[in-house]
């Protein structure tokens, strides 16, 4: 495996067709990413905890950047607002909770907002944090690319501890909210969690093959020191056992036919979980 003495991954460039989402690793396991409309150069900041990166990022790709979101109010994740914010004073400081360090711009669920000519619909999640949103951006037309940035609410096999929340809060963000979204839809999260979720997932799913898959390819990524995001929400219903309280396995799992029940069995259980 490389050495992990500066990063914990690579940096990764996804170019799409009417946006850019630069993976910018942060700390111990986070993640920030740049979000570059190409019709404008304008862009957006997801939780920018470490500003000089994102500063180098900026400037490396010639962008505008109008805009931080901020999924939660922790500070790996709002850390760096202040400091971004006495840099470039225009910025607006888009978040769900007044927590956030130099919030400028609060917002709600199904509230939206434009990056350039990219549409952004902010999906408020609770459960991690009271004010934790999830933020889906689209290209306007048919056909075109959508994304959400997650946060702490859905990882990649996993889900964020119920730090200010219930088991129902969980369950309405993952199943009502999110699993609405389209399969196809890039799923960008919050940490680098994703060998741990999928060893947990198959505990609970030990024969599900989609876990078995998706378990190779992300500890061959880790061992190039690459990150195993983005996945799509279609994805994570295959392989995500929160994302999967519905499924008759799960529910077996938990010992409860109950969703909502099987939610909060296997969330205690993760929290104690020592791969």
């Amino acid at each position: 495996m490389r050495n992990h003495s500066t990063s914990h991954s690579l940096s990764e460039h996804h170019s799409y067709q009417n946006m850019d989402v630069k993976i910018l690793p942060a700390l111990q396991d986070n993640y920030m990413y740049l979000i570059v409309d190409k019709a404008t150069k304008e862009a957006a900041i997801v939780d920018p905890v470490e500003p000089a990166t994102v500063m180098a990022a900026v400037k490396e790709f010639g962008v505008e950047l109008t805009k931080v979101l901020t999924t939660h109010h922790h500070w790996d994740h709002a850390g760096g607002n202040e400091k971004l914010k006495e840099s470039m004073p225009h910025l607006e400081i888009y978040g769900g909770d007044n927590r956030i360090g130099a919030l400028t711009q609060m917002v709600v669920h199904n509230q939206q907002f434009n990056i350039g000519n990219l549409n952004v619909l902010c999906l408020s999640t609770p459960c991690h944090t009271s004010g934790h949103i999830c933020y889906f951006v689209q290209a306007p037309g048919e056909g075109t690319e959508r994304v959400v940035f997650t946060g702490d609410t859905l990882f990649l096999g996993g889900c964020g501890r119920f730090f200010e929340g219930t088991a129902e809060q969980m369950y309405r963000a993952l199943i009502s909210i999110l699993s609405n979204l389209p399969e196809e839809t890039k799923v960008y999260c919050g940490h680098e969690y994703t060998v741990n979720n999928l060893k947990f997932a198959s505990v609970i799913e030990p024969f599900n093959e989609d876990v078995i898959k998706k378990m190779q390819w992300s500890v061959e990524r880790r061992e190039k020191g690459l990150p195993t995001v983005p996945s799509t929400i279609g994805e994570e219903k295959m392989y995500n056992p929160f994302m999967r309280v519905t499924e008759p396995a799960v529910m077996q799992f938990a010992g409860f036919h109950d969703p909502i029940a099987t939610m909060k069995v296997i969330r205690s259980q993760k929290d104690n979980f020592k791969a």
